[in-house]
This record gives structure tokens, sequence and C-alpha cells, in this order.
């Protein structure tokens, strides 16, 4: 395990996300739109009380919070455990636990600091709008990605390596 390279990678996605999440707060008002790429990418401020893809959002406050506590406080459990007992050993799942745990600490700041997760990145064709996101939800997604693709393909190319 190189622990030096992950925690510099978890140090990375961390303060790059509370730093663009900065940028955006001090640069936009909330509902505010910056046309960067027509058609395409939007820069805008948003807050969601709710987890990925604003699921919670509706429930009453001290649920939802209640909510996105146990659900957040599970994640990190499990990202703690694959880290030191079932992926101690794969560099590629040791990179993407770091940038997973990297993006739930950022959400997790933000949902201590604004009750919310500040969002600014809107990607859109026509009148489609993928629900706004930031940079840890981005490290999330790509770190689940390639924990994914470890767990369906590894095996196969461990038994290449051994000669099976």
């Amino acid at each position: 395990m190189n622990h030096t390279r992950n925690g510099l990678i978890f140090f990375v996605i961390l303060v790059a996300d509370l730093w663009t999440k900065h940028l955006a707060q001090s640069s936009f008002t909330e509902g505010e739109i910056l046309e960067v790429i027509p058609d395409i990418f939007n820069l805008t401020l948003v807050y969601n009380p709710g987890a990925a893809f604003g699921l919670f959002s509706n429930l009453p406050d001290f649920w939802r919070r209640f909510v996105l506590l146990v659900v957040s406080s599970l994640a990190l459990v499990v990202v703690f455990r694959f880290m030191f007992k079932e992926a101690k050993d794969d560099s590629w799942s040791q990179v993407a636990l770091a940038g997973i745990l990297a993006g739930a600490i950022g959400n997790i700041a933000d949902r201590i600091r604004f009750d919310a997760v500040v969002d600014f990145l809107d990607f859109y064709w026509g009148d489609y709008h993928w629900p706004a996101f930031n940079v840890a939800d981005s490290a999330i997604c790509v770190g689940v990605c390639v924990l994914v693709v470890r767990i369906l393909f590894a095996p196969k190319l461990d038994e290449q390596a051994d000669g099976s």
C-alpha cells in the first residue's frame, strides 16, 4: 500500500472540491447561470439539501438530516473496510477509495456548514439537464467506476498474469 500517494490523492481532491465550491459561492448567487459551452455546459450555484440527484430532499428536515447522517456514516465504514481489508493490496482500488473518501468528506463538510451540498457544474442537452454536481461527486463516481472495473475484471487479469 502506498499511503503517501493515497494521502496526496485524498488531499488534492478534497482541496480542489472545497476550493471550487468556495469559488462558486463567491462568484454566483443561487440560481445564477453562466453559459460556458452553449447547449452543453453552464456554471451555476445550487444548494442540494438531499443526496445524489436530490434523493431525500423532500423529507422533513429532521428525517432528512438523520437519514443522510446514517447513510454517510455507513458509506464511510464501507470505504474504510474496503481500504484496510478487501482492497488493501490493490493499488487501483486504493486510489479509487482515496477519491471516494475525499469526495464523501467534502460533501459531508458542506452538510455540516450549509445543511446542503454546494453544486455548480451543470451539463445539459437541449432541455435535459443532468443534475448539477461538484468535484466531490465526480471523484465519488470515478472511484466507484474504477472499483466496479476492478471487481469485474481484476480476477481475470490476475489469473492471466499467473499463467492460469
